[in-house]
C-alpha cells in the first residue's frame, strides 16, 4: 500500500493539468507540493491565476506548499525531495507543443530530457513509492493504425516533441529495472478544457473566432483529434497515483508487451476513445461562442499528425477507468469559461 501521510509533489504544478490535479487533491485533504519555474512560454498570468485557485483550495486546510523550482536545476530540485520525502510523484513539467519544437529544440533537451533525468534521480534518492510521469499521444508519429494501442511501435516519432516523450518511457523503464522504482506514464491526448494551454487548437480557435481574426485550418480541415476534458484526466491521474506499477508476471521477453515489463512500469493511453473531426469541433466552438470563424485552409504543418484516436481498454482493466465528458459537454463549458476569460482580457 502507498503511504498516505506522505505528500504528494507535482511538477508542473501552475501548468494545465498539474493545477487542476492539485486543486482536487488539496480539496481531498492530501498535503500537495507543488514544484513550477512559471517560464514565458505562454502568459505567466494564466499560470498565475491556475495558482491562485489552487491556494484558494489551500487556504483553509494548509496543506499546499509551492516552490518556484526549474527542474533543469538538479540541486534545488534535490533540496525539495529531501525536505519533503514525496511518497508520489506527479511529473507534469515539461516542455510541450510540437510545432514549437522545430523553432527552439534546445528548450526540450533541457526540460523534458535533463529535467527527466533529475526527477527521476531525486525519486531514486528518497525512495518514492510511485512516480508518474506525462508522456503524449504524440509518440504513435508515423503510426497509421487506428485505434492507437500502447501495444503499437513507437518507435517513428515525427517531432522532437514526440521523441523527448518517448525518452521518457525509456528512461523510466530503466529505473524501474535497476532501481525498482514504479514508475507509471500517461500518453494524454489532446487535453482541453478551462485555462487550457494558450498553444493548443481549442484556445487559438476560440481567441481568434472571439476577436473576429481568422483561424488556420492545416492539412485543409481533414484531421481529427481525441479531445479529452480536463476532469476527465485528472480523475485518471488521481486513480493511477494510488495503484502502483509491478512487475507483469506474464511477461514475454521472446514476445514483449510494450505496455508493461519485468520491471514495475506501466505505460497507458489517456483519451476519450471518440475521435472529432476537425470541421465538427469548429462548428461546435461557433455554436456555444454564438460567432462564426473566419477560416483559412493551409497545408498540414511538420510534425503534424493527421488523426489520434486513443485504445483505452488498458487503463479501463487498470483503474476501472472511462472518460465520462462528451465533446459538446466539455466544449460548452470551455466556451462559458473562454468568453469570460477574454472579456476581462480585451
Amino acid at each position: 500500500m502507498i503511504s498516505r501521510n506522505k505528500p504528494i509533489l507535482i511538477t508542473g504544478v501552475a501548468g494545465f493539468i498539474g493545477s487542476f490535479l492539485a486543486k482536487k487533491l488539496i480539496e481531498e485533504n492530501y498535503f500537495v507540493v507543488g514544484i513550477d519555474n512559471l517560464n514565458d512560454y505562454y502568459d505567466i498570468s494564466l499560470k498565475e491565476k491556475r495558482l491562485e485557485f489552487v491556494k484558494e483550495a489551500a487556504k483553509d486546510k494548509n496543506n499546499f506548499s509551492f516552490h518556484k523550482i526549474s527542474i533543469e536545476k538538479d540541486k534545488e530540485l534535490d533540496f525539495i525531495f529531501k525536505k519533503y520525502d514525496p511518497s508520489i510523484v506527479v511529473h507534469l513539467a515539461a516542455q510541450a507543443g510540437v510545432r514549437y519544437s522545430i523553432e527552439n529544440p534546445s528548450s526540450y533537451i533541457q526540460s523534458n530530457l535533463v529535467g527527466f533525468s533529475n526527477i527521476l534521480e531525486c525519486s531514486r534518492k528518497v525512495n518514492s513509492e510511485h512516480l508518474i510521469y506525462a508522456s503524449s499521444s504524440s509518440v504513435y508519429g508515423g503510426n497509421r493504425l487506428l485505434p492507437y494501442s500502447e501495444n503499437h511501435s513507437v518507435n517513428h516519432p515525427i517531432s522532437l516533441y514526440a521523441a523527448t516523450k518517448k525518452s521518457n518511457e525509456l528512461l523510466a523503464h530503466a529505473y524501474s529495472h535497476l532501481y525498482k522504482i514504479p514508475t507509471t506514464g500517461l500518453r494524454f491526448f489532446t487535453v482541453y478544457g478551462p485555462y487550457g494551454r494558450p498553444d493548443m487548437a481549442p484556445m487559438i480557435f476560440a481567441k481568434a473566432i472571439l476577436s473576429s481574426k481568422p483561424i488556420d485550418v492545416y492539412n485543409f480541415g481533414k484531421m481529427s483529434r481525441d479531445f479529452t476534458y480536463i476532469d476527465d484526466v485528472v480523475n485518471a491521474i488521481k486513480d493511477c497515483c494510488f495503484k502502483k506499477a509491478f512487475v507483469d508476471k506474464n511477461f514475454d521477453q521472446k514476445s514483449p508487451n510494450p505496455s508493461s515489463s519485468f520491471a514495475p512500469f506501466r505505460i497507458f493511453n489517456v483519451g476519450n476513445s471518440r475521435p472529432v473531426e476537425l470541421m465538427d469541433f469548429v462548428r461546435l466552438l461557433e455554436k456555444y461562442l454564438g460567432k462564426k470563424a473566419c477560416i483559412q485552409y493551409k497545408p498540414i504543418q511538420k510534425g503534424d499528425v493527421i488523426s489520434t484516436y486513443a485504445d483505452m481498454t488498458n487503463i479501463k482493466e487498470w483503474i476501472n477507468f472511462e472518460s465520462s465528458t462528451s465533446i459538446e459537454k466539455g466544449l460548452k463549458e470551455f466556451c462559458e469559461w473562454i468568453s469570460l476569460y477574454h472579456k476581462s482580457n480585451a
